[in-house]
């Protein structure tokens, strides 16, 4: 079984900065991609950010220079550094990743991350 567990989320003031911390808990699993997702009130989830085993990434136009996204293969762990953050950043942000292979799609519970004045 496979848990990813979100962290670092919170609530900041619009121009700040946070991070986002996604771990898988277990052993024995790799992953394809690994990503961040968010879901804002009345708005459906979108894609945030993606990163290949390689280092590859793509980011959603809105987050593109604000937002970085990393992995640590070794410990199954995908980051999003987030900065110059804006109040339409606030949502509920859900990590996301692709079993290597297999191809099974596992999420986070979501953590809520809200920037406000």
């Amino acid at each position: 079984q496979v848990q990813l567990v979100e962290s670092g989320g919170g609530l900041v003031q619009p121009g700040g900065s946070l991070r986002l911390s996604c771990a898988a808990s277990g052993s024995g699993f790799s992953f394809n991609a690994m990503g961040w997702y968010r879901q804002a009130p009345g708005k459906q989830r979108e894609l945030v950010a993606t990163i290949s085993p390689g280092g590859t990434t793509n980011y959603a136009s809105s987050v593109k220079g604000r937002f970085t996204i990393s992995r640590v293969n070794a410990k199954n762990t995908v980051n999003l550094q987030m900065n110059s953050l804006k109040i339409e950043d606030t949502a509920v942000y859900y990590c996301n990743a692709q079993r290597l292979y297999y191809g099974t799609d596992y999420w986070g519970k979501g953590i809520l991350v809200t920037v406000s004045t």
